[in-house]
């Protein structure tokens, strides 16, 4: 028999309210009556697009968006972020994806878009009406922005954007996409501004299809002349770096949380698995070894999702800068998902490789996780870096 719910455990940290209480007994009953429907993998642009349409109309996407524009509360709420990803990864990774998509798609525009752009586009992605996608990466500019080459220049009341961007998650599907270019204010990262382009725009295209591992829509995006109103600059010019930074610090956390529903999933199979086969005159579950690897794996995903409600809870209760927390979650949930798992799949032995079989599913999902919105040997970076600006320097030296 299959594990069928994630625990809720960790609801009773201090870190969460009574709305979080109430928003997993909603996230679980709509799981439950089968509100994501049948997710067809083999075609993940139609399942990505029906996904996002469910979660629209159960209102779960208004938690992507604050309240002025359709959303659920005044600012979004980090926690109801978490425990959302969670509970949509712990059921399949393409609904965590069409979720996250949405908020991280848009973020920029609840931060620094205009009240026109936010009334055009914030309402109808809270509604599933509208797709968003997140384009900040290119051929040569991964982890290192400043390498950015996708410029625009300013004409008139308008600006015209040329260049690439590549590993543009919903790139092909995405009705609005938030794009970053080089508009030269400034050397590095603060000559990057930040842009909302339509699908529909002349001079945008999709030059390429990707798959990945875990399939989800994936593209090259290419910008030709493509001419946007000056009136879709968000923030002000060379604003982009640190628009993207602030949005990607938002909803950083809850990429850990994604995580932890995938590891939570796999110590569930792993322990279903366990009582139920039989070996050695005993069922595994009896056996010291498999014991302590469940003990340890409970013990990683408890750890990360420690960290990951701390950041959470510092951001929307103690309204705290929470970029070294955020790094130091994604950086552990990610990593001790990955052994989870891996772990897991030991378990299961032969069984567990098998295509179709949850482990397996499971251990291709996570693995991207490692990489995008900043690899771990980033967030080791971020942390490292956030450390040594936040304490003064001891010893010799500073006398």
């Amino acid at each position: 028999m299959p594990a069928s719910a994630p625990s809720r455990d960790h609801l009773d940290w201090p870190f969460y309210g009574p709305e979080h209480r109430a928003l997993a007994a909603e996230l679980d009953a709509f799981v439950a009556a089968g509100g994501l429907g049948t997710i067809d993998h083999h075609d993940v642009d139609s399942a990505c697009r029906a996904l996002v349409a469910r979660l629209g109309d159960a209102g779960l996407l208004r938690h992507c968006v604050p309240a002025a524009f359709g959303g659920s509360s005044e600012a979004i709420d980090s926690r109801a972020l978490c425990l959302i990803r969670e509970t949509l990864a712990y059921e399949d990774g393409l609904a965590d994806f069409a979720f996250a998509m949405q908020g991280l798609g848009t973020g920029a525009i609840s931060l620094s878009g205009s009240p026109e752009l936010q009334r055009r586009v914030l309402p109808e992605v809270a509604a599933g009406r509208m797709i968003s996608a997140f384009a900040l990466t290119e051929p040569e500019a991964g982890s290192d922005v400043a390498a950015m080459s996708t410029a625009a220049r300013r004409d008139g009341d308008s600006y015209v954007l040329d260049g690439e961007k590549i590993w543009i998650s919903n790139g092909g599907i995405a009705d609005v996409y938030t794009v970053f270019a080089r508009t030269g204010e400034a050397p590095g990262t603060r000559g990057i501004s930040a842009f909302v382009v339509f699908a529909d725009t002349p001079g945008f295209s999709i030059a390429e299809r990707l798959e990945t591992i875990a399939p989800h829509p994936l593209a090259r995006i290419r910008f030709e002349g493509c001419r946007v109103p000056a009136s879709h600059l968000l923030g002000a010019p060379g604003e982009g770096f640190k628009i993207a930074m602030r949005t990607l610090d938002i909803f950083r956390a809850s990429v850990a949380a994604a995580a932890l529903g995938f590891a939570r999933r796999a110590l569930d199979e792993a322990i279903v698995h366990a009582r139920g086969r039989k070996m050695f005159g005993a069922t595994l579950a009896e056996l010291p070894t498999a014991q302590s690897t469940l003990g340890d794996m409970a013990t990683a995903i408890d750890a990360a999702a420690l960290l990951t409600a701390r950041t959470a809870w510092r951001r929307d209760v103690q309204k705290l800068p929470a970029t070294r927390e955020a790094a130091m979650a994604k950086l552990t949930a990610t990593e001790n998902a990955q052994w989870v798992i891996d772990q897991a799949l030991q378990l299961f032995g032969g069984r567990g490789v098998q295509v179709g079989q949850i482990t397996e599913r499971l251990y291709r999902e996570i693995r991207a996780l490692r990489i995008y919105e900043g690899a771990t040997e980033v967030q080791k970076l971020i942390i490292g870096r956030e450390l040594t600006k936040a304490r003064p320097a001891a010893g010799p030296e500073a006398s």
